[in-house]
């Protein structure tokens, strides 16, 4: 059973990585997963701090991940109907993915060019806005990836350290 457990929760940190990237796919919730699997093996003792803080990591990354593209917008000097566009833009995208995983980063940015040209006709700021929009985008999208590898990363450590325990053939 424990290594069952190893190779679905491998397999999941594996997913959460690819998770990082598509919008359908909580990537660092996934890759999470994967480690509490790791933890329900008998070679593995449970540590409820370590699973208890990897788990609100990777949900306040999930969270800022929505929250990080409006927030572009405005330091990019939009304004309140930039960021609500961009909200809305992003509310879009996972709802409606015309656009399949493009949509994840053209719809906050067109929400936030669009909230900004209702609000003001002065083009190049909308369109500066808008471009907040798309780096806030990359690094929340940059935040979920270097958090699903580092969950990689400690599967793989804590697995090699206990391999001699689930590998046994006596």
């Amino acid at each position: 059973m424990d290594i069952a457990l190893i190779i679905i929760g491998f397999l999941l940190t594996l997913v959460g990585i690819i998770g990082s990237f598509i919008p359908v796919l909580p990537g660092p919730p996934v890759s999470w997963v994967g480690l509490l699997l790791l933890h329900l093996t008998n070679a593995v003792p449970m540590n409820k701090t370590f699973l208890i803080v990897t788990a609100i990591i990777a949900l306040l990354v999930t969270v800022l991940d929505y929250i990080i593209p409006a927030a572009g917008t405005k330091k990019f000097g939009g304004s309140k109907a930039g960021m609500w566009g961009s909200i809305i833009g992003l509310l879009v995208a996972i709802f409606f993915p015309i656009l399949g995983p493009f949509g994840i980063i053209i719809w906050p940015f067109v929400g936030a060019l669009v909230g900004e040209l209702s609000q003001n006709k002065d083009q190049k700021r909308a369109w500066k806005a808008a471009f907040g929009s798309f780096i806030g985008f990359l690094t929340g999208t940059f935040l979920k990836f270097l958090i699903a590898i580092i969950y990689c990363g400690l599967f793989i450590w804590k697995t090699v350290e206990i391999a001699g325990e689930i590998f046994q053939f006596s």
